[in-house]
């Protein structure tokens, strides 16, 4: 009874949820895997005996992650609106969201640019005319390097940005999109979801070059709002059903199924892997399913065997969590300066074409552990001195 109790308590209270740790560490390191084998090439497989593993799939369409990032962060965001909700209780104030949200995101993100930009850009001659520079300057610190070709195509400011410009823009509108859903959940609901798909369908029918277009923040609002559902439905189960053995059985059950769903969504989108046009409108279709799966799973594994769930909320799994946003920063950019200053060295002027394995297990792992040491540091030193700091500040002023 102890630990059922102590469950409950834990998804009712306003500590973090365990799956969503654990998810979280998932998707970023398939992101980044992704942005790493588009450097190395490297296709990674396991044989033991007669068993023959090809992750080469999972690598490969690494980039449908972001959905579960953004999928993530309209959960968390939404679940103090959520719990209010089911509570009774006043919703949250939009002066304290924005807050914290600039705590979290402008110190380090304002360090990345500076540090990119002074360090990097600027001394190796990377803009081709000053026009360039300032359009990627000002796009970046007023994030809307999406809406610009140059600055999103072309940018020397470190090109996995673009996905904190997308979270920004949906912070601007947050608090605006949580109270209707407070208010009226199905027609916010519903609204989120049909903007996303008309968007979308107009895309893949009338652009032709659709490469800009499918990562805006409209394209991405039927995530949000499954991110607001799966929220609203967590609180409520969480006071309507007692955690069991039963339960706890079911649920990872579900969890196990629901994987092998996501593994048949990989193998259809990693199906298009060489046609990018097909490959972007095949990933504008499966969105909202991808979506739909991965907010079941998350509920399921909130229920799941209380094994899964400790591991997913596990030590080393909080501190990946918590570096992770760091890491998604710094990941892509390293392994492409890495792979230009020829470290680790080839005999090979460009080894991942000429299948230099051991050069590619090398930078793979060399990527890696760089990116986590450097995440590590950015996130200790930078990002969480400065958050407390501003938050504090905001305190003080109230």
């Amino acid at each position: 009874m102890g630990g059922k109790s102590t469950h409950m308590n834990e998804m009712l209270s306003d500590q973090r949820v365990q799956a969503a740790d654990g998810l979280r560490v998932i998707f970023i390191f398939l992101i980044g895997w992704y942005h790493i084998w588009q450097q190395s090439w490297l296709g990674p497989y396991l044989d033991i005996g007669s068993f023959h593993l090809d992750l080469d799939p999972l690598v490969r369409t690494g980039y449908i992650w972001v959905d579960g990032m953004l999928l993530l962060s309209g959960f968390l965001s939404f679940l103090p609106y959520a719990r209010a909700m089911r509570d009774g209780a006043p919703l949250p104030g939009a002066r304290s969201f924005y807050r914290r949200r600039a705590a979290r995101i402008l110190p380090a993100y304002l360090f990345c640019l500076a540090v990119v930009f002074f360090l990097d850009a600027l001394p190796n001659g990377g803009y081709p005319a000053p026009k360039y520079m300032w359009l990627d300057l000002i796009s970046h610190l007023t994030f809307t390097q999406t809406f610009f070709s140059y600055s999103y195509f072309s940018t020397q400011l470190n090109v996995a940005l673009w996905t904190l410009a997308v979270e920004v823009q949906f912070y601007l509108i947050f608090p605006l999109l949580a109270r209707a859903f407070a208010r009226r959940p199905l027609h916010t609901w519903l609204g989120m979801v049909a903007a996303a798909w008309l968007y979308r369908g107009y895309v893949t029918l009338f652009v032709s070059e659709n490469n800009i277009w499918i990562n805006q923040l409209i394209a991405f609002m039927d995530i949000y709002a499954l991110g607001f559902l799966c929220a609203w439905l967590y609180v409520g189960l969480a006071r309507a059903v007692k955690p069991s053995a039963e339960l706890a059985i079911l649920c990872t059950a579900l969890s196990v199924a629901l994987c092998f769903l996501l593994g048949r969504l990989v193998l259809r989108q990693n199906a298009t892997s060489g046609n990018y046009e097909l490959l972007r409108q095949m990933q504008m279709r499966n969105r909202f399913a991808l979506g739909a799966v991965l907010s079941m799973l998350l509920l399921c594994l909130s229920w799941s065997a209380r094994g899964l769930r400790s591991l997913l909320s596990c030590r080393a799994v909080r501190f990946l969590s918590g570096i992770s946003f760091q890491f998604y920063v710094w990941h892509q950019y390293l392994a492409v300066r890495l792979k230009e200053w020829n470290i680790p060295p080839s005999v090979y002027e460009v080894p991942n074409q000429a299948g230099d394995h051991p050069w590619q297990w090398a930078y793979t792992l060399l990527c890696f552990a760089l990116a986590l040491a450097v995440a590590t540091a950015v996130t200790y030193l930078i990002e969480k001195p400065a958050q407390r700091r501003m938050l504090g500040m905001g305190r003080k002023e109230e």
